[in-house]
């Protein structure tokens, strides 16, 4: 007995088989190619808290004043391309009390510290080119990784120019939207020497001194976005003291503050470009997939019951296919 496939049968047996081929390479060349970092960034961050600062006016530390540090972060996007598979990042971190807030000139705050990280946009790992500085190491820096899992991570804390173990501590919600939680604390560590006066590290009897820089921070606090890796919220309390040559002790407090966090406007930030970017990755490698493999595998079956049951010429009483039914009179 002669069959015959109808064309509906085939289009819907063709378009199914394309939609369960199209499923996988959603979820498994698509999606890794969408979770890259960007090259053409252009993002600020400003923190804000209390503490005690040094005043080189007054040559003593004062305390209880209003500190804010700016983060600002733009991409270099010639380098980046250039690289082939790098991003270059180019950071600038000023820390300002009010005496030099508004100002004209980064140069002009408290601290201005510039520098540029390098990364694998699939990975976040350092690339080590690209006119790297200093030469950053670890997991995470200005952002985590894709895909964030519950275990510690090697931050890159560039104050102290090394690695801080960040151990996760569950879950919480920054602007109603539930991130990982991640805190370490720093010990005081050596960072280098500075040339002051003699008295600011109690020897007057020298004019000029190359003092030790000491840095430690009382805890750092991280809320992360589990898909993308973005920092949503970001709490600091770094100390940074001046030592006599060999001593042991603290001589002047430059900066020591319990609390420096991410303002309302900051987190509000993170919190919409996260749930935006975590949209569409789970849109390419979630979302589309199943419903691409759902409806392909409908489509398939119908088409290849409709292949199977041919169609029946009535002129020669072969079994027929008639999709829709024709009404005879």
């Amino acid at each position: 007995m002669r069959r015959t496939a109808s064309p509906l049968s085939l289009i819907l047996l063709g378009l199914g088989t394309f939609l369960l081929v199209l499923a996988p390479l959603l979820a498994w060349y698509v999606e890794p190619r969408a979770a890259v970092n960007p090259i053409d960034i252009d993002q600020t961050a400003v923190y804000k808290g209390t503490g005690s600062v040094f005043d080189v006016e007054k040559v003593e530390t004062v305390p209880d004043q209003d500190i804010t540090i700016t983060q600002r972060v733009r991409g270099d996007v010639a380098a980046s391309e250039r690289s082939g598979k790098a991003a270059v990042w180019d950071v600038t971190t000023t820390v300002d009390t009010d005496k030099s807030l508004p100002a004209a000139d980064p140069h002009d705050a408290l601290d201005f510290v510039p520098h540029r990280w390098v990364s694998d946009r699939r990975t976040n790992r350092p690339v080590h080119c690209c006119g790297e500085t200093p030469y950053i190491e670890g997991e995470a820096y200005l952002k985590f990784p894709f895909d964030v899992q519950k275990r510690s991570y090697q931050w890159w804390d560039n104050t102290g120019e090394r690695t801080v173990t960040l151990r996760y501590r569950g879950e919480k919600k920054i602007q109603g939207y539930e991130g990982y939680r991640f805190t370490a604390t720093v010990p005081a560590t050596r960072t280098g020497t500075r040339l002051v006066p003699g008295a600011i590290v109690d020897q007057p009897e020298r004019s000029q001194v190359f003092a030790e820089e000491w840095y430690s921070n009382h805890g750092i606090e991280l809320v992360v976005d589990q898909a993308t890796g973005r920092v949503l919220y970001a709490r600091t309390g770094p100390r940074r003291t001046l030592r006599a040559p060999g001593g042991d002790t603290d001589a002047a407090v430059l900066l020591d503050s319990r609390k420096i966090s991410f303002t309302d406007d900051t987190q509000e930030f993170a919190v919409d470009r996260a749930k935006e970017d975590s949209g569409q990755l789970r849109l390419v490698g979630r979302t589309l997939p199943v419903g691409a493999a759902v409806a392909g595998f409908v489509l398939a079956v119908v088409g290849g019951v409709l292949v199977i049951r041919g169609r029946k010429h009535p002129e020669t009483g072969e079994e027929s296919e008639q999709y829709p039914p024709t009404l005879t009179m």
